[in-house]
């Protein structure tokens, strides 16, 4: 791999995985009223959020870590108004007490905050405008989740740059599968070992709690009482678990991949364990991962970080070449296992975040588990059948294709529902 290729694919991870702090939707909201809050100086009297319809469906039904249980736009900003500290990104309202929480709740019972939805806006807005006296400052968020693209005090923009897409140094239009496999079997482990290692420590840590407390709908548990314990079921609860404490107001932090903490823990424990379960190396874990993350990435390129695509099954196809790279296959049963993978589940809608997610994800990982099983025996499915095409690329681009354009108006109606319109 060329130094050029190389040097952007490590760029690509160091940006892509970074830490946040419960579901990254309602976060973010956080994030943005936080520092409107820091550039107007003072609380304000009154604060509007204006979102797009993908931010209020993935924060309509997911609890807000720090919150004292509470879910939804509005408690998220306001404690990012009363306590957030946007110097710590997508973990803002890490420190976020007891006082804060009651106050929130007190003002989310008076007109203090408005929430509207924005239209003809990217899927992923957030404005965030505070009001005291003369003074005006509005906030927006854009393309992703910590990418403040707009400041403004009164008639005045402090602060522009350009959407995510042009002003990030690591150009995801260059992933292709081949490059990703050798940049796996290449890549320096000093060069990654911070960034993949956190990815490790953080994800498991969750993954743990999910597996030992009952949140939500404890999926992770439920699979392991239910299940034999085989690898594939550990596999499963494993990541289904981080998503349980997540989803449900755990406020420790996770690595995510595309945007999403879900998927960065989908990406990340079905391989450590089959890692732990098969005596693999650290180094292998660690290759493993960076193809994982990267594969997920790819495949999110085309479909974008919101939609009515579930992204879980981005990351459990991913999961399943990871764990076939873990087993040392070739590249040809790699792309046959990530084919498997998308003809399978493929399609599954996202109607927000809440504590099903974990279920979802548990169902991704079966078929990235399942797409490698088929693969390593020689089966794959047709070219030339439903999406599937001539090439793997070809394929996660006709999938793309479907989550971007095809589900529009899936992503609309399912709005719609939850909004009750």
């Amino acid at each position: 791999m060329d130094t050029k290729q190389y040097t952007n694919y490590l760029t690509i991870l160091k940006e892509e995985l970074i830490p946040s702090m419960g579901c990254t939707e309602p976060i973010a909201v956080a994030l943005c009223a936080a520092k409107a809050r820091e550039v107007l100086g003072m609380i304000p009297e009154h604060m509007v959020v204006c979102c797009s319809g993908n931010i209020i469906k993935n924060v309509k039904g997911v609890v807000v870590p720090n919150s004292g249980g509470q879910k939804g736009i509005a408690p998220a900003a306001i404690l990012g108004v009363l306590t957030g500290k946007s110097e710590k990104g997508l973990e803002v309202i890490a420190e976020a007490d007891e006082d804060a929480i009651e106050k929130t709740k007190k003002l989310c019972l008076t007109d203090f905050c408005t929430c509207e939805l924005a239209e003809g806006v990217e899927n992923l807005f957030i404005r965030v405008e505070l009001k005291r006296g003369l003074d005006t400052v509005i906030v927006e968020i854009r393309t992703n989740d910590d990418h403040v693209a707009l400041i403004q005090k009164n008639s005045d923009i402090l602060f522009s740059q350009p959407d995510i897409s042009e002003s990030r140094a690591g150009d995801k239009s260059k992933l292709n599968i081949k490059d990703i496999y050798t940049f796996a079997n290449e890549v320096n482990m000093n060069d990654v070992r911070e960034v993949i290692g956190r990815q490790i420590e953080y994800n498991t840590a969750i993954s743990h709690e999910g597996l030992i407390h009952d949140w939500g709908a404890a999926v992770g548990r439920t699979l392991l009482s239910a299940e034999e314990q085989g690898i594939r079921t550990k596999a499963r609860a494993a990541a289904a678990a981080g998503s349980d404490a997540r989803m449900n107001g755990c406020s420790m932090p996770v690595v995510i991949n595309s945007g999403s903490g879900n998927q960065g823990i989908t990406c990340t424990m079905p391989l450590v364990v089959y890692a732990k379960e098969t005596g693999a190396s650290e180094e292998l874990l660690y290759r493993s991962l960076v193809l994982t993350n990267l594969m997920a990435l790819y495949q999110k390129f085309f479909i974008g970080n919101l939609s009515a695509y579930c992204g879980a099954v981005s990351a459990g196809a991913a999961a399943g070449c990871g764990i076939a790279y873990l087993y040392g296959e070739t590249l040809e049963v790699i792309e046959h296992t990530l084919i498997n993978a998308i003809g399978d589940v493929g399609g599954i809608v996202c109607d927000g975040a809440k504590a099903s997610c974990a279920a979802k994800i548990a169902s991704a990982v079966d078929a990235g588990i399942l797409g490698y099983e088929m693969a390593k025996r020689n089966r794959c499915f047709p070219f030339g059948e439903g999406l599937v095409e001539t090439s793997a690329e070809q394929t996660v681009q006709n999938v793309g294709r479907v989550g971007r354009v095809g589900m529009k108006s899936t992503d609309i109606e399912i709005l719609n529902i939850m909004l009750g319109a």
